[in-house]
């Protein structure tokens, strides 16, 4: 009776942790219905008919012609392991000077490329302080008299 005990405990320990595992998926971002975006005709909407119709977009062109981005992921967490990006859907619309739709485009995890980042660091003046020159830099800086003269009598 007691080995049956043990080996059911061991099961169901088995049991819980493979359960633990489990992946999670995530939906991040705005993903437009395609139906929404088919609505959408170049040359017959304006910024405010996109609005209304997909919401606001998750990020616009800073530099040249002025375009709006809607992306959206499908992220997978197991356990600790890093979170992987199972697909992305960026759809992109193009607006002309008067704010009309030109073009709509639609790019996926596929079209996306790598970045490698910079390791330079940006020098900035001063020097670099201890814990402890942090701590005993400020004894002195503060004395009894401007405490005395920001006191209402």
């Amino acid at each position: 009776m007691r080995r049956n005990s043990l080996r059911l405990l061991v099961v169901l320990s088995l049991f819980g942790a493979v359960s633990a595992c489990d992946p999670t998926v995530d939906l991040r971002g705005n993903q437009p219905s395609p139906e929404r975006l088919a609505e959408i005709k170049p040359g017959r909407f304006t910024k405010q008919d996109v609005t209304a119709l997909l919401g606001t977009p998750a990020s616009t062109s800073v530099f040249g012609d002025e375009r709006w981005y809607y992306i959206s992921s499908k992220i997978e967490t197991i356990a600790f392991l890093k979170p992987e990006e199972l697909e992305r859907q960026v759809v992109v619309i193009d607006f002309d000077r008067t704010g009309t739709v030109t073009d709509i485009r639609k790019m996926t995890l596929a079209d996306g490329k790598d970045v490698s980042m910079v390791s330079r660091e940006t020098p900035s003046a001063g020097r670099d302080l201890t814990v402890l020159e942090q701590l005993l830099g400020n004894i002195g800086k503060f004395n009894s008299k401007a405490k005395d003269d920001a006191s209402p009598r």
